[in-house]
C-alpha cells in the first residue's frame, strides 16, 4: 500500500471530530490494505513504529529535503527504512541517521513528508487512538467489536490480532487466547476521592495495600519462569529474586499479577523511584540485588494449570491465589461482605497501611472478573491526597540554582481527539535529582526548543498531586490544576495510561 493513502487518511481522520467518521475512514483503509500490510498501517495510524523509537532528533527531521513529484513510497520502504534507522550504532551513527533519514524524506511528496515526520518524532496524534482504530477493524472484518477488543487484549497487539482478523474473519479470533508465556494487558483501576465512597460504590469488596512498586506479571511454565511490567516489557534477567519465588511455588503453570517493591532498613517500603532505578540499573544483576534486595507480593491469578481464571469472580480467584502463594508473598487484604456493618473495620485497616508507609488501598468488587486491558468502576483506588497521571507536554528552562535544567512542567490530560488539554504548570516537589533525571529525558523527547520553552512528544508520565481544581478560562478544559506538585516520574506507564480530561472534570463536579 502507499503511503499516500496512509498519510491522506490521517490528514482526514485529524479534521474530523466525528467518532463515526473517524471509524468509517480508518475502515475503508483497512479493508482496502493487504493482509500483509496491515499491522503496519493500523500502528503507523496510531503513531506507533513496530521497532520502537529510531533515535532520530528534530534536527535530523528538519533538514531539507526536496519532495518527489508523485508518490511511490510504499509502508513497505518506510518499514524497512525504519528497520535500518533502528540497527545504527556506533562511530558515524548521527552521520549515517540523517543519510537514511534523507533517503525516505526524498521518496516521498510534501504530505507524505509531514507525515513521516509527525510519525518518526511520535507526533502522530490526530485522534486515530486505539480504540477508535479497533473500531475501524471491526467494521472492516466484520466481527463484533466486544470480540475483537477482548482478543487484543488478551494478546497485547492491536496491529498483530488485527492483521490477522482481516485476513481470515471471525474464525482467527478464536485463536486468541490467554497462554502461559504471551503478557496480557493488566487490568487497571479508577478513583474514588474517599474510603466510604469505594464502600458505597462497590458492596461486597475486598480492601487491599496499595504498594508503591513495579507493576509484575509472572508466567511459569515448568522449569521456567518469566516477568513483565505492565507494558509488557521481559524485565526477567533484572528480577532473580522473583523468579526463584516463582518457581519455588508448588503450581507448575500459572499467570500472577502484583508488585515488586523494597523495604529500608526499617522494613518501611523504598520510594517508586528507588525501585524503578533498580529495575532500570545498568549495574549486572548481583550488584544490583546487594544494592536493593526487592520483594514481589501477588493480588491476583489469572490461569492456574489448564484453567483460565480471567472471567470468576475475585473472591474465587483470590482463593485460588491462597491455595498457591503462601502468606508471605501476598498483598494484605480485608474482605468486606458488609461495607455498612464493617466500614469501621475497613477504615481501620486504611490507617495501618498508611501507618505501614503504603500510598494507599484499592477497594475490588468482590464479584468482579478480571478485565484485562480495562480500567472499569470494579476496581477503585483510594489515596489520602488529590493525585493525577499527566503527561508533560513541554518544559522551561530553570532560573538561578535551576539554570540549565529543565524545570517548570507543562502538564496534559488525554482528551477524546486522541491529543493532550493542558491544565496547568508546577516546578514544585523536584529534588535535585528529579530535576536531573527529568531534564536528561526531556532532552530526548524534545522537538523544539526557544531558548525559553522546550516542547517535546508526549511520552512522560508524572504524578501530580494537587490541592483542587478552579475554574481558567485559559485552558482548554476550563479548569486548571491548584497548587499542583510533583509526587514522582512514572516512566513504567505509558501516555495511554494518563488520566483523562473527563476524569478531571468529574472530579470538579463533584
Amino acid at each position: 500500500m502507499l503511503l499516500a493513502e496512509v498519510a491522506r487518511v490521517s490528514r482526514e481522520v485529524a479534521g474530523s471530530s466525528a467518532r463515526s467518521r473517524k471509524t468509517a475512514l480508518l475502515a475503508e483503509l483497512f479493508a482496502a490494505a493487504p493482509a500483509d500490510e496491515a499491522g503496519l498501517v493500523i500502528a503507523y495510524l496510531s503513531g506507533r513504529l513496530p521497532q520502537g523509537r529510531p533515535g532520530v532528533g528534530w534536527r535530523t527531521l528538519a533538514q531539507d529535503t526536496g519532495p518527489a513529484p508523485e508518490p511511490t513510497l510504499t509502508v513497505r520502504d518506510v518499514d524497512a527504512a525504519v528497520t535500518e534507522l533502528a540497527a545504527v550504532s556506533g562511530p558515524g551513527a548521527q552521520a549515517e541517521r540523517r543519510r537514511i533519514v534523507a533517503g525516505l524524506l526524498g521518496a516521498a511528496t510534501g504530505p507524505e513528508q509531514r507525515f513521516l515526520r509527525s510519525l518518526l518524532s511520535g507526533e502522530v496524534r490526530q485522534g486515530a487512538l486505539d480504540a477508535v482504530a479497533l473500531e475501524g477493524v471491526a467494521a472492516a472484518a466484520g466481527v463484533p467489536a466486544a470480540e475483537l477488543r477482548r482478543a487484543v487484549m488478551l494478546d497485547g497487539s492491536l496491529p498483530r490480532v488485527a492483521a490477522a482478523v482481516l485476513a481470515d474473519g471471525a474464525a482467527a479470533l478464536s485463536g486468541v487466547a490467554l497462554r502461559v508465556g504471551q503478557p496480557v494487558q493488566p487490568m487497571l483501576a479508577g478513583t474514588a476521592r474517599s474510603l466510604e465512597d469505594a464502600l458505597r460504590a462497590l458492596g461486597p469488596c475486598a480492601v487491599e495495600e496499595k504498594l508503591d512498586g513495579i507493576r509484575v506479571q509472572v508466567h511459569r511454565d515448568g522449569a521456567a519462569a518469566h516477568v513483565y511490567t505492565r507494558s509488557l516489557d521481559e524485565i526477567t534477567g533484572r528480577l532473580p529474586e522473583v523468579v526463584e519465588l516463582a518457581l519455588g511455588l508448588p503450581g507448575e503453570r500459572f499467570i500472577l499479577d502484583g508488585e515488586v517493591i523494597g523495604h529500608d532498613a526499617a522494613g518501611r517500603p523504598v520510594p517508586f523511584q528507588e525501585i524503578a532505578s533498580r529495575v532500570g540499573s545498568r549495574l549486572d544483576v548481583d550488584a544490583a540485588r546487594r544494592t536493593l534486595p526487592v520483594s514481589a507480593f501477588f493480588f491476583d491469578v489469572l490461569a492456574l494449570g489448564d484453567r483460565v481464571l480471567l472471567d470468576l469472580p475475585v473472591r474465587e480467584r483470590y482463593a485460588a491465589l491462597a491455595g498457591l502463594v503462601p502468606a508471605s508473598a501476598r498483598v494484605r487484604r480485608l474482605a468486606v461482605e458488609d461495607p455498612a456493618g464493617q466500614e469501621e473495620q475497613a477504615q481501620g485497616f486504611w490507617a495501618e497501611t498508611l501507618r505501614r508507609g503504603h500510598e494507599g488501598v484499592m477497594v475490588k468488587a468482590l464479584d468482579s472478573p478480571y478485565a484485562a486491558g480495562r480500567r472499569g468502576k470494579q476496581w477503585l483506588k483510594v489515596k489520602p491526597v488529590h493525585t493525577l497521571d499527566l503527561v508533560v507536554l513541554a518544559a522551561e528552562w530553570g532560573h538561578g540554582r535551576r539554570t540549565g535544567l529543565l524545570s517548570n512542567l507543562h502538564l496534559g490530560a488525554r482528551g477524546a481527539d486522541g491529543g493532550f488539554a493542558m491544565l496547568g504548570k508546577t516546578f514544585k516537589g523536584l529534588t535535585d535529582e528529579m530535576l536531573r533525571w527529568q531534564t536528561e529525558r526531556l532532552r530526548e523527547l524534545a522537538v523544539e526548543d526557544d531558548g525559553f520553552t522546550v516542547r517535546v512528544r508526549p511520552e512522560l508520565v508524572v504524578e501530580i498531586a494537587y490541592d483542587g481544581l478552579q475554574r481558567s478560562p485559559r485552558y482548554p478544559a476550563g479548569v486548571a490544576l491548584r497548587f499542583a506538585r510533583v509526587l514522582r516520574h512514572r516512566p513504567d506507564k505509558g501516555p495511554h495510561e494518563a488520566d483523562t480530561v473527563d476524569a478531571v472534570l468529574e472530579q470538579h463536579r463533584g
